[in-house]
């Protein structure tokens, strides 16, 4: 009864408006997460970038992926963000080719750069983690107003561990 009614014909069509428009997105994300089976941008436990998130991807979803930050934080990110994000998978080549870690030290123009060279190498040398094979080298960034900029440039095999591998490096440079 009532069915015939304006109000009831004008409440209909905005529910109707209200559940596409809802649908839409659980519709992409679902589009988004059967696509991504076949993208193999990453899979369980990489390490991972995708836009402000970083982590490791914790579980993969129809609808939603899960990834676990370093501070132990569980972020879900929606299937169709991903498509349409960037995603850097700092896993994918670590193991293989190494993953880049890489550090910056200004150095007054007092200093030899030989000398520089050398201890931010032995720095590297002295810090767990820092694969032997490939071996670290320094580039000459700069030549600033009152120092030249080096950039130490080591490889690593685990992207877990960069963070904890990076402070040791940073910690070994300035020790040397």
């Amino acid at each position: 009864p009532g069915s015939g009614s304006e109000a009831f014909k004008g409440v209909s069509l905005f529910l109707g408006i209200i559940f596409s428009l809802g649908s839409s997105s659980f519709i992409a994300n679902m589009i988004a997460g059967y696509s991504m089976t076949y993208r193999r941008a990453f899979k369980l436990g990489d390490v991972v970038q995708i836009g402000e998130v970083m982590g490791v991807v914790s579980g993969v979803r129809l609808q939603v992926t899960h990834v676990r930050t370093i501070k132990n934080e569980e972020i879900v990110v929606p299937n169709s963000q991903i498509m349409n994000a960037a995603v850097t998978n700092f896993s994918s080549l670590a193991k293989s080719d190494g993953l880049i870690l890489h550090t910056t030290a200004g150095i007054g123009y007092e200093t030899p750069w030989r000398q520089v060279e050398a201890m931010l190498l032995l720095a590297a040398e002295r810090t767990e983690g820092v694969l032997r094979e490939p071996g670290p080298f320094v580039w000459h960034l700069s030549l600033g107003d009152f120092c030249v900029n080096y950039e130490l440039i080591a490889f690593i095999a685990d992207a877990l561990a960069a963070p904890a591998v990076r402070t040791a490096l940073s910690r070994n440079v300035l020790d040397v």
